[in-house]
């Protein structure tokens, strides 16, 4: 595996804003006017500028596997057909998630040894069977159909509470207000951890993400240092929960007396606390913005709901495909393996768009749109496929369920005032300012 070296971004001889700088898209150029060999999808600028879309329209059309030879990530393939994706996906055996393999993100590389414990933090969705599923596992009780059942009436109060305190006849930052205070709440309920310290663990979450922004982080290490204070925030809480007699039912105590992570040394338990904290915060918080933007874009969907409200589980999951808020996940290839005529070699790093594949027409028809009763909708790749599928994602539609119905019964229109503000991320699609004004009833 020596032959296979880290990622220029990942060096520490190069600071993010060099590396940023390095590989700058201009904010004039179109993806039809780069070389299909240069493309690069997975940089961020193409997301930040909005134009990732246009991106995956071309490799669907042109190279629906296609091999990007240099980038800051080093070498990768991307997958963007919904049949590929899914196929990728669902081949644990031919495409690892494993962190010692390459991981799950861009630049990850096979290791002959772990790199030190401050810049690796293992979680189980980097963790191949059997690891995986025992650590999977542990946790998987918030998740049941009869835990959800007793959260319905906490996120319809919290909702309620939120949109209630709104700023009237004036404008506002939907993602800060509402997106972020609602999933916030949630997680510091998951975790069993005062109210007030909320805004902490979406700082943590959006420090994954922000690792090498050099607007936050001159060095990927000097965010690591900042990620590791979630250690030292949890470390007391682990310990005196791993110690009780009396099991909590949070997801802290789920780790800590779960028997397959009970044992965890403390750089693994910060990566599947991280790995919770952004689970929790991602997907919801940017489906929750992503559907205000979808409906204004369209608003003769929201006209369709208001006419029929029992559309709402749909729209939900139709709200979910469009946004798609991880755009993808990557794997390493454990044997060569032929995918849409080409030849992906052992330890290749492959790149499975699940943005891409949530706007392929071959499976959804005019996929561009946001249809609320689309009748194949519950096929969308935004969760994953197979056994990485996200152990959270019916948390993430009851919340969203539940804050459109109070939003209906509150609001005859969420107005978008101005153009919103993307992340530069092309692992979290995210949007950072969704600028709005809401109309009473």
């Amino acid at each position: 595996m020596s032959d296979h070296p880290e990622s220029p971004a990942n060096s520490a001889n190069i600071s993010n804003a060099e590396v940023r700088e390095r590989w700058r898209i201009a904010e004039n150029t179109h993806p039809d006017d780069v070389m299909l060999a240069d493309i690069n999808p997975g940089n961020g600028d193409w997301f930040e500028q909005d134009k990732e879309l246009a991106v995956f329209e071309r490799l669907r059309r042109d190279a629906p596997v296609h091999r990007t030879e240099a980038s800051q990530f080093g070498s990768y393939w991307s997958v963007s057909g919904y049949e590929d994706v899914k196929f990728v996906d669902s081949n644990q055996a031919l495409f690892s998630s494993d962190i010692m393999n390459g991981g799950i993100r861009l630049g990850g590389r096979p290791l002959d040894k772990p790199p030190p414990d401050l810049m690796h933090l293992p979680m189980f969705i980097m963790q191949d069977q059997p690891v995986h599923d025992a650590q999977r596992k542990a946790v998987a009780p918030m998740f049941t159909p009869s835990k959800l059942a007793t959260m319905g009436d906490l996120i319809r109060t919290r909702a309620s509470h939120i949109l209630d305190n709104l700023p009237r006849g004036e404008t506002f930052n939907w993602v800060r207000e509402v997106s972020v205070e609602l999933t916030g709440q949630m997680l510091a309920t998951l975790f069993d951890v005062p109210q007030e310290d909320r805004h902490k663990l979406i700082h943590w979450s959006d420090t994954v993400e922000r690792i090498s922004d050099p607007n936050f982080f001159s060095t990927p290490e000097e965010g690591f240092a900042e990620i590791w204070k979630c250690f030292e925030y949890f470390s007391g809480i682990w310990q005196e929960r791993q110690a009780s007699s009396t099991p909590g039912e949070d997801l802290i105590s789920m780790l800590a007396q779960g028997e397959s992570t009970r044992d965890m040394p403390p750089n693994e338990f910060l990566g599947n606390v991280l790995l919770l904290i952004v689970g929790g915060n991602d997907t919801t918080r940017n489906s929750i913005t992503g559907g205000v933007q979808a409906l204004n874009r369209f608003p003769e969907e929201y006209a369709k709901l208001q006419a029929n409200p029992e559309l709402l589980p749909n729209m939900v999951s139709e709200i979910v495909r469009w946004q798609s808020p991880v755009a993808h996940m990557c794997r390493t290839a454990m044997q060569d393996v032929e995918l849409g005529g080409q030849l992906i070699r052992k330890w290749d790093k492959v790149a499975i768009w699940y943005l891409s594949g949530n706007r392929d027409t071959t499976q959804f028809a005019d996929a561009d749109r946001l249809v609320i009763d689309r009748p194949n909708v519950r096929q969308h790749l935004s969760f994953g496929y197979g056994i990485h599928r996200c152990l959270g994602n019916r948390l993430a539609e009851m919340q969203l369920r539940i804050l459109w119905e109070e939003i209906m019964q509150r609001f005859e229109h969420v107005e978008v005032m101005a153009e919103p503000a993307y992340l530069n991320s092309s692992f979290i699609r995210g949007i950072t300012d969704l600028p709005v004004r809401v109309h009473d009833r």
